[in-house]
């Protein structure tokens, strides 16, 4: 395991287990995920702190960007505060949308470029279902691309789905990137990956999403 990704889940006390399709969309359109979206990579930094203090080699840890969040004149001080509460250098990953990282392309770049001279990682997410712009893509300081799920699931019975990730990834080591596989469930779906000479992959055949307590007991006898 070289890597998680720190994912927010809402225990209601009068729903149960609230999905994040239907909390997240409210904290945006509230305003509330700026102060979420602050503490998730605060949270993550310390959970990061905590694995190494306790003698367990830390992965590095990825935290999903809001829109909102980026768009923020303060966002990369909000950053830097954060991961300010972890180890130096940091060990964190930024995953941004492809359809985000095209909004605003310039301003973007700018505001990237000085996060990552904190010592983050910058990732594009959901890779494939956007609508990049190879030129922008050479330009973005990013490290690492991830090829949505919604191809890794379709490629064993669809050759032209097959024929895109063989693409993406070619893409991606063309620009010296790394490239990681969401939705990995199978091993048929990662022995074709790695084939393919996907760097990484990412999902439930390695495990399922776990609480801190859990992780940290499944890191612990790597």
């Amino acid at each position: 395991i070289v890597g998680v990704e720190a994912l927010i889940r809402w225990q209601s006390p009068e729903q149960g287990l609230v999905p994040p399709g239907k909390f997240i969309p409210l904290l945006e359109e509230t305003g509330l995920i700026l102060e979420v979206g602050s503490w998730a990579l605060r949270r993550a930094a310390l959970d990061h702190r905590g694995w190494a203090e306790s003698g367990i080699k830390p992965p590095r840890v990825a935290v999903n960007v809001s829109a909102i969040q980026l768009r923020q004149g303060d966002f990369v001080s909000i950053v830097e505060r954060a991961v300010r509460e972890g180890l130096a250098p940091a060990a964190i990953d930024l995953e941004i949308t492809e359809s985000l990282v095209m909004e605003n392309v310039e301003a973007t770049i700018e505001k990237l470029k000085k996060v990552q001279a904190l010592g983050i990682k910058i990732a594009i997410d959901d890779f494939g279902t956007g609508y990049s712009s190879l030129a922008y893509l050479a330009k973005l300081p990013v490290q690492t691309l991830k090829i949505d799920r919604s191809f890794v699931i379709t490629m064993l019975s669809d050759p032209d789905t097959a024929a895109l990730v063989r693409t993406m990834i070619a893409l991606a080591h063309s620009l010296r990137l790394t490239v990681v596989a969401e939705g990995v469930d199978s091993e048929d779906q990662a022995k074709v990956l790695r084939l393919l000479r996907c760097d990484q992959m990412q999902g439930y055949l390695f495990s399922k999403p776990l609480p801190l307590y859990q992780m940290s007991a499944l890191l612990a006898k790597i």
